[in-house]
């Protein structure tokens, strides 16, 4: 015993969409989008081959005497060492690891800096522990520093006393 209840004031507002969107026009839409892809697409394409053919065809002749340059991505060692530094990587792989091995090298070993001053390498890790150990050397403040801390201070107290 459900009654209906009927808004007599729909047609005033209008009504509600009968139909729904068909998946045939969507349908469409999208095989008309993908047609028109394709056809950019061949013209783009066509484009590219009509200018390439275009470049090959008037192109201008080399001449007989000049011979054509072979690939020069390729360096042998004796064109590399033919120039003036800075110059050119051979293989920068190998290059690279023979720098960073030689690095290790004196971070890890000891040798002689200069030998008449005394002045001697130390590997890194032992540098490490005798800082741990000792400490950080500290230079004495000489006369000149420390009457300039001094002038300064007594400013900074004349300054607060002012106020």
């Amino acid at each position: 015993m459900a009654e209906l209840i009927k808004n007599h004031n729909n047609d005033a507002h209008g009504s509600f969409e009968k139909q729904d969107l068909s998946s045939r026009s969507v349908m469409s839409f999208f095989v008309g989008l993908i047609a028109l892809l394709l056809v950019i697409f061949g013209v783009a394409f066509g484009v590219y081959r009509f200018l390439d053919a275009y470049n090959h065809a008037n192109q201008a002749t080399m001449s007989p005497m000049v011979a054509p340059e072979s690939d020069t991505r390729n360096v042998t060692r004796a064109e590399t060492h033919a120039f003036p530094q800075p110059r050119l990587e051979e293989s920068e792989r190998t290059e690279l690891r023979e720098f960073i091995e030689d690095q290790d090298q004196k971070l890890a070993t000891y040798n002689w800096v200069d030998k008449d001053k005394g002045i001697v390498q130390i590997p890194i890790d032992r540098a490490m522990d005798l800082i741990v150990q000792r400490g950080l050397p500290v230079r004495p403040q000489s006369a000149e520093s420390q009457g300039d801390a001094s002038t300064e201070s007594k400013q900074q107290k004349e300054g607060s006393s002012a106020q």
